[in-house]
C-alpha cells in the first residue's frame, strides 16, 4: 500500500550540504570517512532556530552514523573542537562499531576545514554543546 503526502522542502539543503562537504575535503569531519554517498552536511543548530543559517561555519560534515550520534546527543563537541562522548555510551559494552567507531572519538579532535574562516563557529559550538551537556 500507499499514501500520497505533502512534504516541506529545504531549498537551501542541497547548497548548504554541496559547500559543508566541500569545505571539508569531502571528509566525515569525526572519522576521515571520504565517501560522499555516505556524508551529511550535519547542522550546528538547527535550521528551524535562531542562528540556524544555512552556512558553512554551522556546518559539519558527518558521515551518516556520526550525524545520527551527534544529533541524538551520543557525541558533542565543545567549543575547543574536541569531541566528547556521552558517560554511559563511554560504559557500553556492544561490539566493534560502538568501541571503534563512537567511544574511540573521545577528547578527539575534530577535523577541520583548511580554510580557519570556514571551521565551526565556537559560539554555535557552545549553544549545541551546552544541550549536550544537559542530556548526559
Amino acid at each position: 500500500q500507499y499514501l500520497t503526502s505533502k512534504i516541506k522542502v529545504r531549498l537551501h539543503q542541497r547548497t548548504f550540504r554541496e559547500k559543508v562537504l566541500a569545505a571539508y575535503n569531502t571528509k566525515c569531519a569525526f572519522c576521515s570517512l571520504a565517501h560522499k554517498e555516505l556524508l551529511d552536511a550535519a547542522h550546528i543548530i538547527p535550521d528551524s532556530e535562531v542562528n540556524g543559517q544555512p552556512i558553512v561555519p554551522n556546518g559539519l560534515s558527518l558521515c551518516k552514523i556520526h550525524h545520527a550520534a551527534y544529533d541524538r546527543n551520543f557525541v558533542g563537541i565543545s567549543p575547543d573542537y574536541k569531541l566528547k562522548v556521552r558517560s554511559d555510551v563511554l560504559e557500553e559494552i556492544d561490539g566493534p562499531m560502538l568501541e571503534h567507531g563512537i567511544q574511540r572519538l573521545n577528547n578527539q579532535r575534530i577535523i577541520l576545514p583548511k580554510s580557519k574562516n570556514l571551521w565551526p563557529d565556537q559560539e554555535r559550538l557552545e549553544v549545541r554543546f551546552q544541550s549536550f551537556k544537559k542530556a548526559i
